[in-house]
């Protein structure tokens, strides 16, 4: 088991990955994935006292470049509501599900001088509301976006590295996974193999939304801006398990997940990380 002081500074260590100013955007996207709006930004994340706390100021912004709000944090100490990982990549949010509450979290990676967040909203319906998508690059950097993510680049082998860590803080697990996507017209099949775990599903291609109808709950991949994509119940189900992924394509062979799980109680199980490399075709 990893002690509380040790997984606090190592969490911290990993927060320090995200330090620097994030020139980016915020775009609200509909549960259909239309975009809504888009709202300029600038994120400030800089060390105080020896890095032992964090200033953390967000600025938006007109179209124009007139300042619409400012809003500054500053904290010493992370919740049991976020897990990081080595490289940065993070999620924050609800640490339970409850019917007719809201509900919410975001999922973040980070590459270089590049940052990727996917924030879904749910309603005290249950239902998705919105997504937010925050595509960000470090201050007097280039900055390089990738396309639309289409069902094409998806499809092949994956093998991937995953990481799954623990709000109480234990020690994570580390194994492999392996990934197949296949389309079939409008249909796309998916096996996923891990430690444990052999599944195949079948999905139904809607423009840029998938549907997965045959588990417990219906699922969707939403594609996204930036090759990025979004993976979450269409309504979250009381007293079944689920989970919220999100999906980064950063080169034509490499893909980054982030999936944030939940149990049959609605209670925050667990964050895995998956770096997956296409091995084919």
């Amino acid at each position: 088991m990893m002690t509380t002081e040790s997984g606090f500074s190592s969490q911290w260590s990993n927060l320090l990955q995200n330090l620097g100013i994030w020139q980016g955007s915020f775009t609200k996207i509909s549960p259909t994935g239309e975009i809504v709006k888009d709202t300029p930004t600038r994120v400030t994340l800089e060390g105080l006292n020896n890095n032992q706390t964090i200033r953390q100021t967000i600025e938006k912004f007109t179209e124009t470049g007139d300042k619409l709000a400012e809003n500054v944090l500053e904290y010493s100490y992370l919740n049991r509501s976020i897990l990081l990982f080595e490289a940065g990549h993070f999620s924050v949010g609800s640490m339970q599900f409850a019917p007719s509450s809201e509900f919410g979290a975001e999922l973040g990676f980070i590459q270089g001088d590049r940052r990727l967040r996917i924030v879904p909203t749910f309603g005290k319906d249950s239902q998705l509301l919105e997504l937010t998508l925050i595509r960000e690059y470090r201050q007097e950097t280039a900055a390089f976006e990738r396309p639309f993510l289409t069902v094409e680049q998806l499809l092949g082998e994956w093998e991937g590295e995953a990481i799954t860590r623990y709000p109480d803080w234990r020690s994570p697990d580390r194994y492999t996974s392996h990934l197949s996507l296949e389309g079939k017209g409008d249909r796309l099949q998916q096996t996923l193999k891990a430690p444990g775990l052999n599944l195949t599903s079948t999905g139904t291609i809607k423009g840029s939304t998938i549907e997965f109808t045959e588990g417990e709950q219906t699922l969707q991949i939403l594609l996204l801006p930036d090759g990025a994509s979004c993976c979450t119940p269409r309504v979250i189900e009381n007293r079944k398990s689920f989970f919220l992924e999100a999906g980064w394509l950063v080169s034509d062979r490499e893909r980054w997940r982030l999936i944030r799980s939940y149990d049959r109680q609605g209670g925050w199980s667990s964050l895995t990380s998956i770096e997956e490399r296409k091995i084919g075709p």
